[in-house]
């Protein structure tokens, strides 16, 4: 299902399910996670890698995800669409 579109980034590729006798779309289904650029968020703090303390951030979609401190404006981070929480972070 459609649980976060505020994940989605235009052009993103979403799985939409249609019914056969009528065409009428069922259900809309989400990649399982999206790659997305910190947008805005506190400057990150060295040495916080190992703790379970999050910040807020903002992605480049408008959506706001809870980080880990580390975390700084510029990076890309993994997202999960079910639950809108944070992954991992992505090294290009």
């Amino acid at each position: 299902t459609l649980d976060r579109p505020d994940l989605l980034k235009e052009g993103e590729v979403v799985t939409v399910v249609i019914n056969s006798e009528d065409n009428m779309p069922l259900s809309v289904e989400m990649p399982a996670s999206v790659v997305l650029e910190v947008t805005a968020t506190e400057p990150g703090v060295k040495g916080n890698t190992a703790t379970n303390a999050t910040k807020p951030a903002t992605v480049e979609t408008g959506a706001r995800v809870n980080v880990p401190l580390f975390i700084n404006e510029g990076d890309k981070i993994k997202i999960d669409t079910e639950k809108g929480n944070y992954q991992e972070r992505v090294k290009e």
